[in-house]
């Protein structure tokens, strides 16, 4: 498998997540790669073509965090300058890396952390399915002095597909959210989403959000979804939304999976320059994307169902990060997970 550690405190939560999937006796090998903030440094670009080529042939592929500071000052002058998350994109687009999964689960031992009251967080269980490689982030995109525009283009093929993971991932009900009041991509998302229900999918009860609605419902009213189903943007909003849920983003894990190839596993997170190298970084949610990575990629159930029980004991027993209103470093908190392993 494929690792690649990116910026920020992208390298201090890889190393945690080998030593429990070392542990955990998944029998994996590792190649490590620069990616991101990183090989921009190194090459000039952030996923050079070896890099791409190694992660097509890989069984899976575990990504940290890219992003900072550094690179944003230089992109912003000179507009030519690649970006890190440019590498990301990239790498879902060519491994075709359509459906994103981030699981919404706020554990027993962290409802004090959430902002949120206890009594509307006790049972949350969601999953937030995101449509990645369409949408506004991919379309067309122009700039001017006095102008700038970015397309938002959806196909029917796409809007079926991801609807197909969706409603496959359901236990009762999915949630469909778009923007139809406005957009024509989200009219032709729900008829879609729509037809594919009546189709394949008549016993999974299906409901329509706008955006805006769905969001409110996130905080006032959590327990009510089951699966979330959404476009490219709007899934990235709702989901960090979500996170919070947990008590902090540091908790989420997400799967990236396309229709074959090997699957791209990542926390939700992001690089956290501000306190890379401090040793303050929560690696759990790495972790936990490792979990889902021997899930989803490589079909080693129990194993990904041991790390998630050492998680939960861990933090069961007092483990606290400092995002998490704890001290524990990220040392400290891979100690605890390999001791309940």
């Amino acid at each position: 498998m494929i690792l690649l550690p990116g910026d920020g405190i992208g390298p201090e939560i890889t190393e945690p997540a080998v030593q429990v999937l070392e542990a955990v006796g998944a029998g994996l090998e590792f190649e490590r790669h620069l990616f991101g903030g990183a090989s921009i440094d190194a090459f000039g670009t952030p996923l050079t073509d070896d890099t791409l080529a190694v992660c097509r042939e890989a069984d899976a592929v575990l990504l940290a965090a890219v992003g900072g500071p550094k690179w944003d000052q230089a992109a912003a002058a000179d507009p030519s300058f690649p970006r890190p998350e440019q590498g990301l994109l990239g790498l879902r687009k060519r491994l075709g890396l359509f459906a994103n999964l981030r699981p919404v689960r706020p554990l027993p031992a962290l409802y004090g952390a959430s902002p949120l009251k206890r009594e509307l967080i006790e049972r949350v269980d969601l999953l937030v399915v995101r449509e990645l490689t369409g949408g506004i982030y991919f379309g067309e995109k122009s700039r001017t002095a006095e102008r700038a525009s970015d397309l938002c283009a959806y196909s029917r093929p796409e809007i079926e597909r991801i609807a197909r993971v969706a409603f496959g991932a359901a236990r009762s009900r999915v949630t469909s959210v778009d923007k139809a009041n406005v957009l024509e991509t989200s009219r032709l998302w729900r008829e879609v989403v729509h037809e594919v229900h009546a189709a394949e999918f008549p016993n999974i009860e299906l409901e329509h959000l706008l955006v805006d609605n769905a969001a409110m419902r996130l905080v006032a009213a959590p327990r009510h979804f089951d699966v979330i189903l959404t476009e490219n943007m709007f899934g990235d909003i709702l989901s960090d939304e979500a996170a919070m849920l947990t008590g902090s983003i540091g908790m989420l894990p997400s799967a990236s999976l396309g229709e074959q190839g090997p699957g791209l596993f990542e926390p939700v997170h992001g690089s956290a320059p501000d306190i890379a190298g401090t040793g303050a970084a929560n690696p759990l949610a790495m972790i936990l994307s490792a979990a889902m990575m021997l899930r989803h990629g490589l079909a080693m159930e129990a194993q990904a169902a041991a790390i998630e029980s050492a998680v939960d004991r861990a933090l069961d027993e007092g483990l606290r990060t400092p995002d998490l209103g704890g001290g524990d470093t990220t040392v400290a908190a891979t100690q605890a997970v390999l001791k309940h392993l």
